[in-house]
């Protein structure tokens, strides 16, 4: 079954309803107000069947106080059926719903000249010749003026024709495979059938039993049963209009501009990144940051628009603009939106989202975004995960954001990192696969050479650098997650040596100059001298007459080479003091002692006794138990 969506679009009281009714005998007008009142107040639907051919029609309302219903039935159409009056000609509300569906992308349309039983043919000429004018320097200057009468019938079957050839030519293609989404234009209670929701499938497909995702609450319901045009289906193909009877849904959570889609397919935003369109008539050029109504498919709300390049938009340019809005809206690359003053109500101008998820930046940073989003879908890609960092994009947080299957992204990704725009960091312990930025590697190679250098400056005797200091210095905060690939990396190009828990220069090696070879065999013999008593770092001073910072750092090259031992609370002693005080306990005819024992027996206060136990349980030389601690001997 092929399938088309027809928006109606003008003046009020023009015939939208009574030509829709004409055509496939459905009055649209659903209210009783509606009916007293001779317009339509909300949206109205109908469909016409031609062979494998459903064209469903959207009556949207004419009058401007009822404008905001017309926009929330305006998306995915694909056809325009603008009516334009034969009695009246054009009007305010007939251009103002053009410049809408211009704005919106609506690939096709045509006008229906209605009431053209009740003037002449001179009148009809005349309209037809205003309206070919009104159409021209817009996206449907060639479309067809067919005159009908709702009324007489006169006109009807030309026009059918034309709906017909119009919608073989834009058909909308099934998509299976797509996330599935549907912003909801009406939601109501039917007695003994529970909450059902309305709207035009926008994408993907929706069966019965599917589980979705109310956006902006986030809430999960299950479709209960679909129907198309008051017909039940197993399922709803995008492109059509669609009934959904939902389960764990109340009113409150389906009410206008909600939408439902696929779980985990769509993020919330506020702040978008577009190519705006001043219409021509707007009262004065944008610039600077203006108050504005918001419209995206079904969604209506206040926000903030401003210019992106600093300079004003004129009536009829346009521009890269950043939308600020007051609440959440689920957005994704390539939505359409119109953009209305606040007061009064007057549509501003349009365009369509580049990026639904907008950061500010500055400079060269904000120059570069615009462009690269301007670009294609591909290039928004590679700015994405620029701005991703270090820590990388996943292909699903990029198909959130372009509203596509993480396949079809994952495909893209490849792509990229075959031209080496990206690259790909696998799947592992504690991350799946993720996609970095070229400009990443080479910033991390940066700022390792450089901690390294800093580093080693001010420790010119350290054997390494901690792998956890190195952390900190090279990859700090979401970078950390992927530490074993950059480190693998850095490894791999020379720009790091990985030495078990440390970190080193490629061919780097502590060496000691004559002075402090002199001064380390020193240190060796105070400490050797001392025994369980070491000097105090002021003793040191004195004793050898050097400076504290060369002989902290002597201490620690002798510490790493096992000469010097640091034992806990920061205790230091001699490696051959531990060695006497482990063979004395071997050869000793305990079995198990005390600590006040141990202290007894190496003449110890409890301040020192306690550090060198826990140094002699973390070598195995003692191991706790209770109060006390075993001797460990080992086996001849």
């Amino acid at each position: 079954m092929k399938r088309v969506i027809v928006g109606t679009a003008g003046h009020v009281d023009h015939g939208k309803t009574a030509l829709v009714k004409a055509l496939t005998g459905v009055d649209c007008d659903r209210w009783s107000e509606e009916k007293e009142r001779g317009i339509t107040i909300d949206i109205g639907f109908a469909r016409l069947q031609h062979e494998d051919l459903q064209i469903g029609f959207v009556d949207v309302p004419g009058h401007e106080r009822f404008l905001h219903n017309a926009l929330a039935g305006l998306g995915g159409v694909r056809i325009m059926l603008l009516v334009v009056a034969a009695d009246e000609g054009v009007k305010p509300q007939t251009e103002e719903h053009l410049a809408i569906c211009s704005l919106l992308g609506v690939p096709a349309g045509l006008v229906a000249l209605t009431k053209s039983d009740l003037v002449s043919a001179d009148l009809v000429e005349l309209a037809q010749l205003e309206i070919e004018e009104l159409v021209v320097g817009t996206p449907f200057g060639e479309s067809p003026v067919v005159p009908v009468s709702s009324v007489t019938g006169a006109g009807l079957e030309e026009l059918r024709a034309e709906l017909v050839r119009l919608a073989k030519a834009h058909e909308i293609a099934p998509q299976p495979d797509r996330p599935a989404r549907l912003p909801i234009d009406r939601g109501f209670v039917l007695k003994g059938l529970g909450t059902v929701v309305t709207g035009t499938l926008s994408s993907g497909r929706i069966k019965t039993g599917d589980t979705l995702e109310l956006l902006p609450s986030g809430k999960k319901v299950r479709v209960r049963s679909v129907q198309v045009h008051e017909e039940e289906r197993e399922a709803a193909e995008c492109g059509e209009r669609t009934a959904l009877r939902l389960s764990d849904a109340e009113l409150a959570d389906v009410e206008r501009g909600t939408q439902l889609v696929a779980p985990g397919s769509v993020e919330l935003t506020r702040a978008l990144e577009a190519d705006f369109r001043l219409l021509p008539d707007a009262p004065k050029a944008l610039k600077g940051s203006t108050p504005i109504r918001f419209h995206l498919l079904s969604t209506e709300l206040p926000g903030r628009i401003r210019p992106l390049d600093g300079q004003a938009i004129e009536p009829g340019g346009s521009g890269p603009v950043e939308i600020r809005l007051a609440g959440p809206v689920a957005a994704i690359r390539g939505d359409r939106f119109i953009v209305r003053r606040l007061s009064p109500q007057l549509t501003l101008g349009g365009g369509e989202i580049l990026d639904p998820h907008w950061g500010r930046k500055r400079g060269a940073d904000l120059g570069r975004a615009v462009d690269a989003l301007a670009e294609g879908a591909d290039a928004a890609i590679v700015q994405w995960t620029r701005e991703a960092g270090e820590g990388g994009a996943t292909a699903e947080d990029l198909a959130r954001r372009l509203g596509e299957r993480t396949l079809e992204t994952k495909a893209r990704l490849e792509r990229l990192t075959e031209s080496q725009k990206l690259l790909a960091v696998p799947a592992g312990t504690g991350h799946g696969r993720r996609w970095l930025h070229v400009s990443v590697y080479k910033r991390i190679v940066t700022r390792a050479r450089a901690a390294l250098k800093e580093y080693f400056a001010k420790d010119r005797l350290a054997r390494g650098m901690p792998k956890a200091e190195a952390l900190r210095r090279i990859l700090p905060g979401r970078a950390a997650e992927l530490s074993g690939v950059y480190f693998e990396w850095l490894a791999k190009q020379q720009v790091l040596v990985l030495e078990g828990d440390l970190v080193n220069q490629p061919g780097r090696a502590a060496s000691l100059t004559s002075q402090e070879s002199k001064l380390a065999t020193d240190l060796i013999d105070l400490f050797d001298r001392a025994g369980l008593s070491p000097p105090s770092p002021s003793e040191l001073e004195q004793t050898l007459d050097a400076k504290r910072q060369i002989v902290e750092g002597v201490m620690r090259y002798l510490q790493e080479r096992g000469q010097l031992v640091r034992v806990p609370g920061g205790l230091i002693i001699a490696a051959s003091a531990i060695d006497a005080v482990r063979k004395r306990l071997v050869e000793s005819d305990w079995e198990t002692f005390s600590v006040p024992e141990f202290k007894e027996l190496f003449g110890l206060t409890r301040k020192w006794a306690i550090p060198i136990l826990e140094h002699l349980d973390s070598i195995g030389a003692t191991r706790r138990q209770g109060d006390g601690r075993a001797i460990v001997r080992r086996s001849r």
